[in-house]
């Protein structure tokens, strides 16, 4: 999950002019309140505590939470947590605000739980953006595209009919091993969790064979008031850690189809470990979210030289074996559409209360002390959406290197007219936030 990946993206969507069709604002970090909403009190306080230099000391409380090994701590750790979930939550407060689009390309950590840590993953922004989308909207959906199935948010929403959650993964022997077809969620949340176990190898063909007839359902039964899209491209061709066969192309084609259906779209980035197709598919989608085709020919750019030999904004899908047969595909979009036709209809909600809208500060105010600018104790984040970020104001440090991360709150109008905003920068929520018969819980 290196953070070059967005530096990168950065350049390229600079380069090819998207920066200057978006408005780039800066939201404030998430504090622990926020992060709270969903994490533990005292999971959140350990990861604001530990260090390099102190880790050693908390050798219990590294194991408890699942610290170390593939989420390492690092200088900066906490800091780099905070501007994440802030973005996602910031991208999720403008959609509830009138906006139609939203993109943190350095979000979409989906395998954070409540009180641990998992798969690069610290805290869920994913689950705390749907917390706050479910302030103004009955339904939320979210959607999974990263090769890694989704279990964080899942399991964050596995009881409740107000958030569905759609995985298309890799299923068998590879992380996290979860997202059977057969796990459709429980109690009032059964059948609202949709699992798409795939094989190695799959091509564009075989993947929007399933996306988009199952999309299109779920669209028309459960009817969400705002859609999550997690774009993790560690399911391209050619990824490190990946093993489909999916173009930028074929991947786009999943935020195109989810565009289409001009309901409210927060876009987030996830996986994606060949760092310089992950800039080229970020970039793209980008693009489709302004409604717009990007030449394939690369402007230079700052890391011009990392997209050699071709200097080609798309790369050819590998000649691998689809391992997915048409008889498998056939047999998962037949149980998936049997799964959702017994759903009848959208569930309802009826509110006692709506929680408070999220406020924001004037411009003047004081922006050094954050909490104390936070007059309404019940409003989870406070983001300063009157200041555009300049590139002087991009540049945050983690693990001692130089990065510039976007929290790219663009608002433009597409060749359709929809508005746009990219938040680039991108953690699991909290039931309370949902009300008695609202609540998120996560299975176990």
């Amino acid at each position: 999950m290196k953070p070059h990946r967005i530096r990168m993206t950065h350049s390229l969507l600079a380069q090819y002019g998207l920066l200057d069709q978006m408005q780039v604002l800066r939201p404030n970090p998430a504090r622990d309140r926020d992060l709270c909403r969903f994490h533990a009190d005292d999971y959140i306080s350990f990861l604001r505590s530990v260090t390099p230099e102190t880790q050693q000391d908390q050798i219990r409380a590294l194991k408890r939470f699942n610290v170390g090994e593939d989420c390492p701590v690092f200088d900066g750790l906490y800091s780099f947590c905070q501007t994440y979930a802030g973005a996602s939550v910031g991208g999720a407060v403008k959609l509830n605000h009138g906006l139609d689009i939203a993109i943190n390309w350095s979000g979409g950590l989906h395998h954070a739980k409540k009180c641990e840590a998992s798969g690069f993953c610290y805290v869920n922004d994913i689950v705390l953006a749907i917390l706050e989308l479910l302030k103004h909207h009955q339904r939320v959906l979210y959607v999974d595209i990263d090769i890694h199935h989704g279990d964080g948010v899942e399991e964050a929403f596995y009881t409740t009919d107000r958030v569905m959650t759609v995985s298309f993964h890799k299923f068998g022997d590879y992380f996290p091993g979860t997202g059977d077809v057969r796990d459709i969620g429980h109690s009032k949340g059964k059948y609202y969790s949709l699992n798409v176990p795939l094989d190695d190898g799959i091509d564009d063909e075989s993947y929007q064979s399933l996306f988009k007839p199952i999309m299109a359902k779920v669209m028309e039964v459960f009817q969400p008031g705002a859609v999550v899209l997690q774009c993790g491209a560690d399911s391209l061709s050619g990824d490190r850690l990946g093993c489909f066969n999916l173009s930028i192309r074929g991947h786009a084609e999943c935020v195109k189809y989810m565009r289409s259906f001009n309901v409210p779209l927060l876009l987030l980035g996830g996986g994606g470990y060949t760092i310089r197709n992950v800039a080229r598919c970020w970039c793209y989608e980008t693009g489709v979210a302004l409604g717009q085709e990007l030449e394939d020919k690369m402007p230079v750019n700052e890391y011009y030289e990392y997209f050699g030999p071709d200097y080609t904004l798309h790369v050819a899908p590998s000649n691998m074996e689809n391992k997915n047969t048409r008889y498998e595909l056939d047999n998962i979009r037949t149980k998936l559409l049997d799964n959702l036709s017994k759903l009848r209809h959208a569930p309802s909600v009826q509110f006692q209360e709506r929680p408070p809208d999220t406020e924001f500060p004037e411009p003047d105010e004081d922006e050094d002390d954050q909490d104390e600018r936070h007059d309404d104790p019940d409003s989870d984040m406070e983001m300063d959406y009157h200041t555009p970020l300049e590139d002087s104001a991009r540049r945050i440090t983690i693990q001692g290197t130089r990065v510039k991360r976007e929290s790219a709150g663009a608002e433009t109008k597409d060749q359709d007219g929809s508005r746009v905003t990219g938040e680039h920068r991108g953690p699991e929520p909290m039931a309370e936030d949902m009300g008695p018969s609202k609540q998120a819980h996560g299975r176990r």
